[in-house]
């Protein structure tokens, strides 16, 4: 009998500490899911050091519950898993994995079983709008010319459940802003960027809450651009003056030597700073802040998207692309701004030294590189022609000049265009007011612009 007894208290204990040693779930819809709609990814995040054996997900409205996804695995109640990593468990929701689902509110709630003696049931939700009617995007009827490297303007009227449209060019996309005097319709400037195989098919969208587009593609003519590609020498003694230029502590792009952190400013750092000018897109009037053509300042010495490959004692070590024009200046003259805007930055950018940038409105902004002063500050209103500092070497510039170039919804792009004041009338201007578009004809860039330069 005492040994009956020794062994249901062995067992007790054996229990109480299989169900002591048992663990809650943590769960986490991770990334936030607000909005569901036709199909809508969700990504849990599942964390238990013992693992789970089940977990199920639902989404719940007016009382009616609906399976998401179902899932189990081998149940280890004695011999307890130790140190389970944490897990991501993916699944669909929305009305295609639930055909009753309704426009509306609802909710979805993921429940996991833990693997463990105790077997515990945690759970995590999220209240979500249902948003299932489709939208809708008509293109304009217009012609579009467009110059490979360069941009255009398209006119969309979206329909249907919608909240974004723009246009879409391969990987990259430009957001729209209300047409003057038509709030129905919208307007899209947008580049048919440089890097672009010559294939690329531009086209309109509109998006819904829950992440559903609609496509349709408008008429257009791309005339297709050969960069240059150019060999840029390299010696120690210019690597030296450019490396201590940016970084003289070595705390920004460190290395072994002068060469490896030349090419971590050429490479990494000039890709950080592109994508600190492309973020300054959201810094933009929704306003026409131009007028008239783009002045063009100083001699071309590099053009927009030179290909330059890095010489490096007869050897290539690098090859970067240049956006952008350098513009030959001297020592300490006026550095003047190419249209009327508002200065949206006015600080250092490594790579381009003392820099100031200026938006025109509607995401088109220009870019000023490697001054030695800057006499403006952010929020600034500048008006054509106006002083925003005066030329320097700052950066990676290896003499005195301007780097000027310009973007559209952070997407650099060639100036040139815009020095042409029949291109701006032609091509953006005349289709502002879709009523006023009578005859379009292509304008392809030539290799001087039209407007009047004036040399320093």
């Amino acid at each position: 009998m005492k040994a009956l007894i020794g062994i249901l208290v062995l067992a007790a204990i054996a229990l109480a500490a299989l169900f002591t040693m048992s663990s809650s779930t943590a769960l986490a819809i991770a990334p936030e899911v607000k909005i569901v709609g036709q199909s809508t990814p969700v990504a849990v995040q599942i964390t238990n050091p013992h693992g789970v054996r089940k977990v199920n997900a639902y989404i719940e409205q007016n009382g009616t519950r609906m399976p998401l996804l179902e899932q189990s695995a081998p149940s280890h109640r004695v011999f307890l898993r130790r140190n389970q990593p944490a897990q991501t468990v993916k699944f669909d929701a929305g009305k295609i994995k639930a055909a009753g689902l309704k426009e509306g509110d609802a909710r979805i709630v993921v429940e996991a079983v833990s693997d463990d003696f105790r077997g515990r049931t945690d759970s995590a939700s999220a209240n979500v709008k249902v948003v299932l009617a489709p939208p809708r995007v008509t293109p304009d009827d217009a012609q579009h010319y467009i110059n490979q490297g360069g941009m255009e303007l398209a006119v969309m009227t979206p329909g249907g459940s919608w909240n974004e449209a723009g246009v879409k060019v391969g990987k990259y996309s430009f957001r729209s802003f209300a047409l003057p005097g038509h709030p129905e319709q919208r307007f899209a400037m947008f580049a048919y960027p440089w890097d672009l195989p010559d294939n690329v098919t531009p086209m309109v969208f509109a998006r819904n809450a829950a992440g559903t587009e609609a496509t349709a593609q408008f008429w257009f003519k791309l005339f297709p651009k050969k960069f240059r590609v150019r060999d840029f020498p390299i010696d120690d003694a210019l690597i030296s003056k450019l490396v201590n230029q940016i970084d003289p502590g070595g705390t920004l792009a460190p290395g072994p030597d002068m060469l490896s952190r030349f090419l971590k400013i050429n490479g990494e750092m000039r890709r950080q700073n592109n994508q600190q000018l492309a973020d300054l897109r959201f810094k933009t009037e929704e306003k026409i802040l131009w007028n008239g053509p783009f002045l063009h300042w100083g001699k071309e010495e590099s053009m927009f998207a030179d290909v330059r490959n890095y010489i490096y004692k007869g050897k290539k070590v690098d090859q970067q692309v240049h956006l952008g024009f350098d513009l030959s200046d001297t020592m300490n003259a006026p550095v003047h701004v190419a249209n009327d805007g508002r200065v949206v930055w006015a600080n250092d950018l490594g790579i381009y030294g003392n820099c100031v940038v200026v938006d025109h409105g509607y995401a088109l902004q220009s870019i000023y590189g490697h001054l030695n002063r800057i006499d403006v500050k952010v929020g600034d209103m500048v008006k054509k022609n106006q002083s925003l500092g005066v030329a320097g070497a700052t950066g990676m510039a290896g003499g005195v000049h301007v780097h000027f170039s310009m973007q559209i919804d952070g997407v650099q792009v060639n100036p040139m265009e815009w020095w042409d004041e029949h291109w701006i009338h032609d091509r953006i201007m005349s289709k502002l007011d879709p009523n006023a578009v009578k005859s379009v004809r292509p304008v392809e860039v030539s290799s001087a612009p039209k407007a009047k330069r004036r040399r320093r």
